[in-house]
């Protein structure tokens, strides 16, 4: 592809700030520009001929219809298609999109996720034009990013608390800044640079394992005689199957103005690695959700299947979403800059211990963010930082903190040069400190990487908690800086106490050790290990305080998403168990059964010609005793599920669902694996690992 093709590719179908420029009144231009960057309300007459505008521009393109695309509880976007006709009078149309139909749409919100908030029968919702992300165009349909609320105006969706989230933060940034001297930044603004891992697999075998169909993942599948072992599919060669598709994801990404940028082979066989450009934090969670819907369409397309499961395959890396997060002002600032002599950089050392106090303080914020039922899979295993929150910053950031809390910083250490000792190859300059993999909460230059989001979650929900946590704490910064009548030396005793007070956050290890775990529990750091005990978080008093001091979320609304949160965990659970049962009793025993009769057969016509054979006899004894076992299993989980009825709370179900019914899950895969390794292959029927993983 042509430098030009692509410059003219790019954002081609994004009604981006090159396209209203061109297309609106200067004026009108100018009012939405003010709205867009400082919040001013929008004018009636400006939407609607921002409106028309959009209409020209999609029908231009082969647009029919328009949506409203937003993003409810359900993890997924949602979007309701409207046409652009209305009739003439005459008999015939005429195609027409109004302000009004811009900014306010009305989808039937009765049957989304709600917590409670209202009852089932109240089906009105709203959904409200977001102008903050730009509209684009998609399946012949112009997509209008917007949030959902209720009838009552409570937020059902994960884009209007972010969007809260982000005017909180950047509202005390600003404080903060003020009290610096800063005089020309008015404001501060959340930046997300997201990594998303995921597995493609062969179509026709993804259609022959019923577990992928309905739940994402694998419930059955003996680990196969090659793995990851070799590591020899981290960054190796793209196959040419995997490197068609790859091509057509950055195509259709980029005409949808999302900035992919790399690629690559991840650790487990089948597994890739696609990552953007650093945007606004609102935008990069909307291409995100887009990136996840283009990767499994474009599989699709070439008879592939995309898997954004957290641990689709048990015993291989599974998939996370690396979230990158800084912070920048509109004037061209990154907070989280250290500079070349960061000891001496006020404001940085200021900022940056503003995100350690609020890392530590609220940890348990941050593990729930991550938590979902697929992610409790794959925290604590070898790909993934533990469930215990800390946080890295490397050798250089380490020994400045050190220094001030021992009276002062006076040094930065610097990297230097890297010299490989051949003459061709050039000397490369060395970072200041080494990148740590193992740590969920890691400093990596001029931003903090947050590790433990799970590869199918909306990077709304941490984007939410790390903006709203580090926001309160830069308020009671910035309260303590204007009461002071020096405001060096109270920065200086504001960093000291932090450092002081919130080290035990700090840990530049190995995360995957016992021995961290161990001297995690003796700081006192929460581990904490699952979904279900991560989610009351949400409602405890300190959550509440915090969330409806900067009207990020009210106490109703941190409510209904414990209950989402709990029930989706029990009905993800719940539809696992069933599925497993299913291929339980109608694939794997019948398979084992009828090798079993084929085994006992050539033992007893060996015994009747007086040849016996210790390696049958073994065989159908092994086998006999799996089965049996087996059997016994799938009647103590179709037990097991039978008694959830007795469970009246969400809380109390979640934890039966993990305690009960997920360990049975477990007994019983033990025995289909073992009995995938015994059964003749033809026999078997359902494909392996081995298949799966290596077939492409």
């Amino acid at each position: 592809m042509s430098k030009e093709s692509l410059e003219n590719m790019f954002a081609c179908n994004v009604f981006n700030d090159v396209v209203m420029r061109s297309r609106l009144p200067k004026n009108i231009y100018k009012s939405l520009k003010k709205t867009i960057d400082e919040g001013v309300p929008l004018a009636p007459e400006v939407a609607d001929i921002v409106a028309n505008a959009m209409k020209d521009w999609a029908i231009e393109k082969g647009a029919t219809h328009f949506t409203h695309w937003f993003q409810p509880m359900t993890g997924i976007t949602a979007e309701k298609h409207d046409s652009f006709i209305s009739p003439n009078g005459e008999g015939r149309i005429i195609m027409e999109f109004s302000g009004k139909e811009l900014i306010k749409g009305e989808p039937d919100a009765s049957s989304f996720p709600s917590g409670g908030l209202r009852a089932t029968f109240e089906a009105r919702g709203y959904t409200a034009w977001d102008c903050t992300s730009p509209a684009f165009f998609k399946d012949n349909t112009l997509c209008i990013p917007t949030a959902f609320c209720s009838y009552t105006g409570e937020a059902l969706d994960k884009k209007t608390p972010l969007l809260r989230s982000m005017e909180a933060l950047s509202k005390q940034a600003i404080r903060v800044l003020r009290l610096l001297g800063n005089s020309t930044t008015t404001q501060v603004v959340a930046m997300v640079g997201p990594e998303q891992e995921y597995f493609v697999i062969d179509k026709k075998l993804y259609e022959k394992r019923k577990d992928l169909i309905l739940t994402g993942r694998t419930l059955f599948g003996a680990k196969p005689a090659k793995g990851q072992e070799l590591e020899d599919h981290y960054f190796g060669n793209l196959k040419d199957r995997i490197a068609a598709f790859m091509a057509e994801v950055d195509q259709e990404l980029w005409k949808l103005g999302v900035l992919a940028k790399t690629k690559h082979n991840e650790v487990a066989p089948a597994q890739h690695e696609l990552a953007c450009i650093y945007r606004t934090t609102n935008i990069a969670t909307d291409h995100n959700q887009l990136t996840m819907e283009t990767l499994k369409k474009v599989a699709n397309r070439q008879g592939l299947v995309c898997l954004l499961h957290e641990k689709p395959f048990a015993g291989v890396n599974g998939s996370g979403k690396h979230n990158n997060w800084s912070m920048a002002t509109n004037d061209g600032q990154n907070l989280l800059d250290p500079g070349k002599t960061p000891h001496e950089n006020e404001q940085f050392l200021l900022f940056l211990s503003a995100v350690i106090q609020a890392v530590d303080e609220y940890a348990d914020l941050l593990r729930v963010s991550s938590a979902n039922p697929g992610n409790d899979h794959r925290l604590g295993a070898n790909e993934a930082p533990p469930a215990i929150i800390s946080i890295f910053l490397g050798e250089q950031l380490t020994d400045i903190l050190k220094q001030i809390e021992n009276g002062g910083a006076k040094t930065s250490k610097v990297g230097g040069e890297l010299k490989l000792g051949v003459t061709t190859l050039p000397a490369l300059p060395k970072d200041s400190t080494d990148r740590n993999r193992t740590s969920p909460f890691a400093f990596t230059g001029n931003k903090f990487e947050f590790r433990m989001v799970g590869s199918s979650a909306s990077i709304a929900e941490p984007n939410t908690a790390l903006n709203t946590i580090v926001a309160e704490i830069l308020s009671r910064i910035a309260t303590r800086l204007e009461k002071a009548k020096d405001i060096d030396a109270e920065i200086e005793k504001i960093v000291t106490e932090i450092v002081k007070k919130h080290k035990r956050i700090i840990f530049n290890g190995n995360n995957y050790t016992d021995d961290w775990v161990k001297e995690a529990a003796k700081r006192g750091l929460p581990n904490i290990t699952s979904t279900v005990a991560a989610i009351p978080a949400l409602i405890s008093d300190a959550s509440v305080k915090l969330y409806e001091k900067h009207s990020v979320l009210t106490k109703e609304e941190l409510h209904s998403r414990y209950e989402i949160y709990l029930e989706n965990y029990s009905k993800i659970v719940n539809i696992e168990a069933l599925t497993m049962v299913e291929i339980a009793k109608r694939q794997i025993l019948p398979a084992s059964l009828k090798f079993a009769g084929k085994v006992a057969s050539t033992v007893a016509s060996l015994k009747s010609a007086s040849a016996k054979s210790k390696a049958a006899e073994k065989l159908l004894s092994e086998l006999t005793v799996t089965i049996d076992s087996f059997g016994k299993n799938i009647d103590a989980l179709e037990l097991a599920l039978n008694k959830l009825k007795h469970h009246d709370s969400a809380l109390k179900q979640a934890q039966y669902y993990r305690d009960v019914v997920f360990v049975t899950m477990g007994k019983l895969r033990a025995d289909g694996d073992l009995l995938e390794t015994l059964v003749d292959s033809d026999i078997w029927g359902i494909p392996t690992y081995a298949e799966l993983l290596f077939n492409i």
